[in-house]
């Protein structure tokens, strides 16, 4: 079984922190997922068996990730399909699953 992680950190000064929330920022779900491709495309065996256009098959955002925070995506192989979570300030602040595009 292949298994990844990537470590990460948000920047306090992050654009995406600007009115996402005013008075209590988070980081957006969307940049959390960018995280989780950035792990794929760093560990190629993954990465080549999902090819090109993986698709996010499934998606819970659990804990919010705030400004300064230091994390990591953690890539789990379950063959057919690859399983993520991405913890931040030791609290899973996201799960879900990646596969292989299935087509439009």
């Amino acid at each position: 079984m292949n298994d990844a992680v990537h470590r990460f950190e948000v920047a306090a000064d992050h654009p995406a922190f600007a009115g996402h929330f005013p008075g209590q920022p988070l980081l957006p779900g969307v940049l959390l997922l960018a995280e989780v491709m950035r792990a794929l495309r760093a560990a190629p065996a993954l990465a080549a068996r999902l090819g090109a256009h993986p698709e996010v098959a499934a998606a819970k955002f659990l804990a919010p990730v705030g400004p300064g925070q230091a994390g990591e995506v953690r890539l789990f192989d379950e063959g057919k399909a690859l399983r993520f979570e991405v913890h931040a300030g030791g609290v899973l602040s996201a799960s879900g699953q990646l596969r292989a595009e299935t087509g439009a």
